[in-house]
Formats: structure tokens, C-alpha cells, sequence
């Protein structure tokens, strides 16, 4: 990022130091404003050893489930700072508590830490060079969705907030989560596991806060209040004919027929059944398998495929519809359709009460730079699982170049995503003002 950009940013978070002593929302004494403008220069301090976090953690990814080396960094940073930590937290997680030297509300704090089955296209001295086995197959690992940097910013937030733990009003809870991408086959893992596993517990959150990083411009923060991502359940469908010839198909039951007549069917759904007025859905076929040769009709076909919706009982009302157009197409021709369909992670809804009284903590730190309202996004998130345990604000972080356009920039899950360094800051102060702005409040 440029030097101007930076200094801006700087100069900005200076005057928002200043302001703070007169906002309403504040009114506290001197107190509020001496424990902000010690956190804003600890975030400048310490945003050199956040880069330098962040380009170990990059140069060594780790698949889900198995993020031993990240939790382990995690964990000795954490123990450094005098924090009670927790390891082996659904399989690899870390969760640490650190409670502040006067009495307030506990918030916790989450970044997810593993990467993906993806090789790294990227030139950079810290590019990853890691392999792996993902479900039995030899991959290419690379922190291609940006977690990377949410650890190294949370980390950072710990050494921020641990530096003003005397005047603290209130008790944070640190929660490094694993295998937010989903565990691997045959595991379980991610944020259900952990708040099984006790990650709130001792003390219980009253809420919780997280961030990721995305294809907008390098600093610039972005929100939704309600629904933000969507669910994302998977879908199985196979349908049974009866095999025979290929030159003469009346004397069997064609399931590839049947198979495209369902996917066309499944289409008018989301067009056709639903009011689109109230909330977007989406069902995707991504992988069909049926038959061995062309002049043979086969007696099975397979489909496999995601849906995504936004709204808790849009999403049970279309498995139901699913259900039944697959089974009455299929039925129509002959054949037979069984339908499985699996709950993946659920709608990440922003509590709106929640959202609303912190959004102006964001417009402070982002200065002149605007806050913008992200739109709906079709991708999905398990920090849902946490939102369904207290209320959550989850926003976006964006790390695209300034010389690069976000719309046409390589995207999370690319071999070619890269993040600028220069938002870094931006995440410490963001989850740091969060943090005590909500103890702080009335």
C-alpha cells in the first residue's frame, strides 16, 4: 500500500483518539479516553511483528484439523501475555481468556486458522511451498482464503488488549478456531465442535465479534446487518432405472433422462416456487456420474450438489421442495430418486441491535474512508454457530491492492488471491475499538 494511504490512516486513527473523550455513547471520564489512546499506539507498536505473524503463518499452511504449528505459535503468544489458555479445542483450537483489572462484560474474539487444498500461484519471498494429503490425495496447502491474516490480527488484539489489562473493564475471550474450510472426511471439527468442547464456557461471551478478508479495497471495512451469508447444505441425489441397450432405450428406464429433467426442474424452485422478493436462494448440481460406455443406458445416476439460502425457514422449505421434485419427476418417467440432504453450516445473520450500536465504532476507525453495506453473499461461514449461541457481528476486511481493481482481483479460494499488508492495522484497530467500545458503552 502506498505511504499517503497510510499516513491518512494513521493521522485518522489519531483524531479518533481525540474524539473519543467527547462522544456520548463514552461519557466515562478520562478513564475511556487515556485506555484508548494507550491501545491506539500499543496497535501501531506491534503492527511490525502482525506483518511478520502473518508471513510465518502464510509460508506454513495448514489443512483443517491439522493447523498444529499455527495453534502452537498461537498458544506460546498467548501464554506470553499471562493469559489462561486452552489447547486441543475440537482437535487443534486454542481458546484464551484474559480478564481485565476492573469489573464489565466478557466479548470474545475469533479467528479461524486453517488454509485449503490449494497451490499457491503467488510470487512472494513468503509464497507457500507446503504439500499435504487431503483425503488421500497429494495436494498443493496455501492460505488462499485470507486466514492467515485473521490470525496474525487477532494475535496482535491479544498484545493490545493484554497492554491495558489493569484499566480493562471487562474480560476477553480469544478463540482460535480450526477448520472453518470443514474437517476433513470421516472428521468432525470447526466452531460447532469447539462450543461443544466448552469454548464458551468459563466464563460465557455475552457476545462476539470477527472479521475476514476479501476482494474490496485494501482497508476498507465493510457490514450487513440480519443475514450476510448464506447456509450451505449438501446435496445428494441418485436416480435408479433399468439398464439396457442404448439403441433401444423403451426397453428400460433412462436415469440420465430423468437426471436432466430433475436438474431443470430443480431450477424452478428458486425461479418459480419461491417469492424472490423475500430472500435469494440457490441450488447448484456440481457433479453428475452415470454410466460406463455410450450405447449403454446405466441403472443409476448420481448427482451431488450445495444449497444456499438466507432465511432459517426458506432453507427447511426448500429441502421439502427438493424432496419433491426429484421424487415426482423421477416417479413421472419410472424411476426412482432418493434424496439425501446434509445441514452444513447455518445463515450468518448480524444481530441488528448488536450491529447498529457498533457500526460507529467502525466509521471511526476507518476515518475518511467509508463504511460500506456489503451485499448478500451466497458463500457461508461457521462463525453462524457462535452467532447462534450469544449475538455476533462478523464484517469484512479488504485487502486488494490499491493498484489493483477488487472487481476483476483474484478472489479468496484463487492460487492467485493476495492480500495487502497495509490492512493489517486496519483489523487490530477494528477489533480492538470493538472490544472496548462494547465495555465501555452504557
Amino acid at each position: 500500500m502506498n505511504r499517503n494511504r497510510m499516513e491518512r490512516w494513521r493521522q485518522a486513527s489519531g483524531a479518533a483518539v481525540l474524539l473519543l473523550a467527547g462522544a456520548p455513547a463514552l461519557a466515562q471520564g478520562p478513564d475511556v479516553y487515556a485506555l484508548r489512546q494507550a491501545a491506539e499506539e500499543r496497535a501501531r507498536a506491534v503492527e511490525p511483528q502482525v506483518v511478520t505473524w502473518r508471513r510465518d503463518i502464510h509460508q506454513h499452511p495448514e489443512l483443517s484439523n491439522r493447523e498444529f504449528r499455527t495453534a502452537a505459535l498461537v498458544a506460546d503468544h498467548l501464554r506470553s501475555l499471562d493469559m489462561e489458555v486452552r489447547t486441543e479445542v475440537a482437535h487443534t483450537g486454542v481458546v484464551a481468556t484474559l480478564r481485565g483489572g476492573r469489573p464489565g462484560p466478557v466479548v470474545a474474539l475469533r479467528a479461524d486458522m486453517d488454509a485449503l487444498p490449494v497451490t499457491e500461484m503467488v510470487d512472494l519471498p513468503f509464497a507457500s511451498r507446503e504439500r499435504a494429503v487431503y483425503n488421500g490425495q497429494e495436494v498443493g496447502v496455501m492460505h488462499a482464503c485470507g486466514h492467515d491474516n485473521h490470525v496474525a490480527i487477532l494475535m496482535g488484539v491479544a498484545d493490545v488488549l493484554a497492554s491495558v489489562r489493569d484499566d480493562l473493564p471487562g474480560t476477553v475471550k480469544f478463540i482460535f478456531q480450526p477448520a472453518e474450510e470443514g474437517a476433513p472426511e470421516g472428521e468432525r471439527g470447526g466452531a460447532e465442535l469447539m462450543l461443544e468442547e466448552g469454548a464458551f464456557e468459563n466464563p460465557r461471551p455475552e457476545v462476539i465479534f470477527g472479521l475476514h478478508v476479501g476482494p474490496n479495497r485494501v482497508g476498507q471495512l465493510t457490514y450487513r446487518a440480519g443475514s450476510a451469508m448464506a447456509s450451505a447444505d449438501w446435496l445428494r441425489i441418485v436416480v435408479r432405472g433399468r439398464q439396457t441397450h442404448g439403441a433401444a432405450p423403451w426397453g428400460g428406464v433412462d436415469p440420465i433422462v430423468v437426471s436432466s429433467q430433475i436438474v431443470l426442474g430443480l431450477q424452478t424452485i428458486a425461479s418459480r416456487q419461491l417469492p424472490i422478493t423475500l430472500t435469494p436462494s440457490i441450488i447448484t448440481i456440481g457433479s453428475i456420474h452415470g454410466g460406463v460406455r455410450g450405447n449403454i443406458i446405466p441403472d443409476e445416476v448420481e448427482m451431488v450438489g450445495t444449497i444456499r439460502t438466507f432465511d432459517a425457514g426458506v432453507r427447511q422449505d426448500i429441502h421439502r421442495r427438493i424432496r419433491r421434485t426429484a421424487e415426482q419427476i423421477a416417479a413421472s418417467a419410472g424411476a426412482t430418486a432418493e434424496v439425501e440432504i446434509t445441514h452444513g453450516y447455518p445463515v450468518t445473520v448480524n444481530d441488528p441491535g448488536l450491529t447498529e450500536r457498533m457500526v460507529p465504532t467502525l466509521q471511526r476507525v476507518a476515518g475518511d474512508d467509508p463504511v460500506v453495506v456489503q451485499d448478500l453473499m451466497t458463500v457461508a461461514e461457521d462463525f453462524s454457530y457462535f452467532q447462534h449461541e450469544v449475538p455476533g457481528m462478523f464484517f469484512f476486511l479488504g485487502v486488494t491492492p490499491e493498484d489493483q481493481d477488487p472487481a476483476t482481483a483474484p478472489v479468496n479460494h484463487s492460487p492467485l488471491f493476495f492480500a495487502d499488508e497495509g490492512a493489517l492495522l486496519v483489523g487490530v484497530r477494528a477489533l480492538t475499538n470493538l472490544t472496548l467500545d462494547y465495555m465501555t458503552a452504557p
